[in-house]
């Protein structure tokens, strides 16, 4: 294959990479991916992925010299050749990342859930998020300041509420407070043996979603909980509890209401 030829197609497999990268910023895909620090980071570098493929295919005609001598007798030698054929070499660097583009749903599975610790202990979570720890709050600070619906559940995020499970000042403030909260509605899998429990579910990021967690709560209905798609979001309101269940204390909160609910802007907890 010619040299030109070659040069065109690795052109074209660097602006693929660089429409990837500018295509999640420009769709909002990327917020389900990065925290907002890094996201600026991979702009700019699809951005300069652009530069460098346009540049390279506007100049892949040009011949310039090596820079070293061939020798006396005129031969010369191609400084571009490759064990892998351009063609395959261009497959394998544009169609996996096409392909996860296409294909990707931009969520968890169920079983990924499960091992990121949706389905954990909050002990065991609790401490891989310390540095998330949330800023002290009174019953008085919570009456005075926080947002109250027109039946007097007080708006909490699912955050709060699953932190106050490990942090005995918090649980003893909150702990038979009506409160209201949003997140994923999903199938409780432990400790539900008459069907009546539910669980919802935040994930909490640090950079990317690679490092994510699931926060969760427990929901218990009394009875039959109601049908709402899974992974949906929802909003609850009840009264929130920490019982002592199998030895380990429960983020409980006992439902009063449950309404299907718009996703917010940033669906995860970030590290800020």
């Amino acid at each position: 294959m010619k040299p030109e030829l070659r040069r065109i197609l690795f052109s074209l497999a660097v602006l693929g990479w660089s429409a990837v990268l500018l295509y999640f910023h420009a769709s909002g895909r990327i917020t389900k991916y990065l925290a907002p620090d890094f996201r600026p980071i991979a702009f700019a570098g699809g951005l300069g992925l652009a530069v460098l493929g346009l540049f390279n295919l506007l100049t892949a005609w040009q011949s310039v010299d090596c820079g070293h001598d061939h020798g006396n007798d005129g031969s010369s030698h191609d400084h571009e050749t490759s064990d892998v054929h351009p063609l395959v070499a261009l497959l394998l660097m544009i169609l996996p990342i096409g392909l996860s583009v296409a294909w990707t749903r931009d969520e968890y599975s169920v079983q990924a859930l499960s091992r990121k610790g949706l389905y954990d202990s909050p002990s065991n979570l609790s401490e891989s998020i310390n540095a998330a720890a949330l800023p002290p709050l009174t019953r008085e600070e919570i009456e005075k300041n926080r947002s109250r619906t027109d039946d007097g559940f007080y708006q909490f995020n699912l955050m709060e509420l699953f932190y106050a499970t490990g942090e005995r000042e918090l649980q003893s403030v909150i702990d038979g407070m009506k409160v209201e909260t949003e997140g994923r509605w999903i199938e409780e899998k432990t400790r539900n043996p008459n069907g009546t429990r539910k669980r919802l579910y935040r994930l909490f990021i640090t950079c990317c979603a690679a490092d994510s967690r699931a926060i969760p709560i427990i929901l218990e209905f009394g009875g039959i909980p109601p049908e709402f798609p899974e992974n949906g979001w929802v909003k609850v309101s009840g009264v929130m509890r920490f019982p002592l269940e199998e030895g380990v204390l429960q983020p409980l909160l006992l439902v009063e209401r449950v309404l299907a609910a718009e996703p917010p802007y940033e669906e995860s907890f970030l590290r800020k």
